[in-house]
């Protein structure tokens, strides 16, 4: 059974990567991931306002204004919040690229194409074997219309390309207007791949405190419907690597991925609920499911479920869409 795979330039032993998290803040963790079987490793994103030190200039900001609006103070995270500094996540990109024996993707977490994006090849310098574009942003300004937004997104990709050699993957949210478009903007900007999708962490309000609070809840199953949606419309159309991130949590979740067409299959919320050894539950699952299925090697797999399948993909998606509604009966 060939369960290898073509990822940014990569060959993976299967599609199973750990996904960006603080897993890999810890090297004992991040051995005993490699002993599960885990084909890679995306590092937990380092921000674009670590690197420009844009948490000082916050911190007087909030600090001036503090008495007119005291709960703004709890808006953003101070810099001793971070694991690491820029340094150190370089430091720490080598630490492990020196404890274990596969691939190391580095990430990035930012929405300007500036002077910050030269630490891409800092990440790459330090050992990582490519890079993940993290482009979390929410539009909250009336004046910034969707072009402005997208526009940003693809002029950090061009100035990332322009620096570095290794392969990159831009991670990205469902929620733009969109998303085939961008996709394709994007690859013709010299993205490598695509991770669908970013999952947006809700703030909380305390109305006791007057505080922001932060909630990070962990991804369940139905998170991957949505990206099984898009990896089906966008693997038939696009050459671009395609990984899964959201909402797998056992191996037939891997299948349904895979045969929508990722190339990989990133998890982290199934490893935070069980540990290390889920990997390899998955992997050892992944593997019954293609023998099950007759299919002797995930390239044969991949895509099978694809919307380039379909003779009319966008009546398919028409006629998906009312017949599940007129199925529910209240």
């Amino acid at each position: 059974m060939d369960l290898s795979t073509r990822y940014l330039g990569l060959t993976l032993a299967h599609p199973i990567v750990v996904g960006a998290s603080p897993l890999c803040g810890d090297l004992d963790t991040v051995r005993r991931l490699e002993d599960a079987g885990a084909a890679a490793l995306v590092m937990n994103s380092v921000f674009e306002e670590q690197i420009t030190r844009e948490h000082d200039r916050t911190d007087k900001d909030i600090g001036a204004n503090v008495d007119a609006f005291a709960e703004a103070s709890s808006f953003f995270p101070q810099a001793s919040d971070f694991r690491f500094g820029p340094d150190e996540y370089l430091e720490q990109v080598r630490r492990i690229r020196a404890a274990v024996g596969i691939p190391v993707i580095g990430s990035l977490n930012g929405t300007t194409a500036s002077g910050w994006l030269s630490y891409a090849r800092l990440i790459e310098e330090a050992g990582a074997q490519a890079l993940e574009l993290n482009v979390y942003h929410v539009a909250t300004d009336p004046g910034e219309d969707a072009a402005t937004v997208e526009r940003r997104a693809i002029d950090i990709v061009r100035a990332v390309k322009a620096s570095v050699k290794i392969g990159v993957a831009v991670k990205l949210s469902p929620f733009f207007s969109s998303l085939a478009n961008l996709a394709t903007r994007l690859e013709e900007a010299g993205a490598d791949g695509l991770v669908l999708f970013n999952r947006f962490y809700q703030p909380d309000i305390d109305v006791n405190e007057l505080e922001v609070r932060p909630e990070l809840h962990l991804s369940d199953p139905s998170e991957l419907l949505l990206r099984l949606r898009w990896l089906a419309i966008l693997s038939g159309q696009r050459r671009l690597d395609l990984s899964c991130s959201g909402g797998v949590h056992a191996s037939v979740g891997a299948v349904k991925a895979v045969m929508a067409g990722a190339s990989t299959v990133q998890m982290v919320s199934a490893i935070l609920r069980h540990g290390p050894s889920q990997v390899s539950t998955i992997i050892d699952g992944l593997r019954l499911w293609c023998a099950k299925l007759g299919y002797d090697s995930i390239a044969k797999m991949r895509g099978c479920m694809n919307l380039a399948r379909c003779p009319d993909p966008s009546a398919f998606e028409r006629g998906n869409y009312m017949r599940v509604l007129q199925s529910c009966t209240g």
